[in-house]
């Protein structure tokens, strides 16, 4: 059987459950728009950690962007956190630049301890419908590996 990238993200967004406990945040994108994961109760959000001078990071864009796009309007939303040191004009010409269709969130520590661990860029954390946080993933994820993982999971 030959693994590609894709199935291998996919299978381990899979082995990487979280211990599906529910949480909750608050982010303000660099719109001044307030993201709270209670408000997408009924949706899947991918919280999605990157930065503008990680080239993984720069390889999953246009995958994220792809599944906003593909899902935003009904059962998924993804909302970026850039871990940037530099300006928000920078993150926000990044973004525009690159296509970004999501929400794009300027991040910093604290920002990130809502949500879990962060030792490496990128890492995506993955709530269910029912506000419970069911997977991460350190690394690259595509959105097969998500739209995957989805489609196999029943939540109420």
């Amino acid at each position: 059987m030959k693994i590609t990238r894709s199935l291998l993200c996919g299978l381990l967004l899979l082995t990487l459950p979280f211990f599906g406990y529910t949480a909750d945040f608050s982010l303000e994108d660099m719109q001044g728009k307030t993201h709270r994961l209670a408000d997408y109760r009924g949706k899947w959000v991918l919280v999605n950690f990157w930065a503008t001078w990680c080239p993984p990071c720069l390889s999953e864009i246009p995958e994220l962007s792809s599944l906003h796009n593909a899902h935003k309007g009904h059962d998924l939303v993804v909302i970026g956190i850039a871990m940037d040191s530099g300006s928000t004009r920078k993150v926000a010409n990044f973004a525009e630049a690159h296509g970004i269709s999501y929400p794009v969130v300027l991040g910093n520590r604290k920002l990130a301890a809502q949500i879990g661990e962060l030792e490496v860029l990128p890492t995506s954390y993955l709530y269910a419908p029912n506000g419970e946080q069911v997977s991460y993933q350190a690394g690259e994820v595509t959105r097969e590996s998500i739209e995957t993982y989805i489609k196999n999971k029943k939540f109420n």
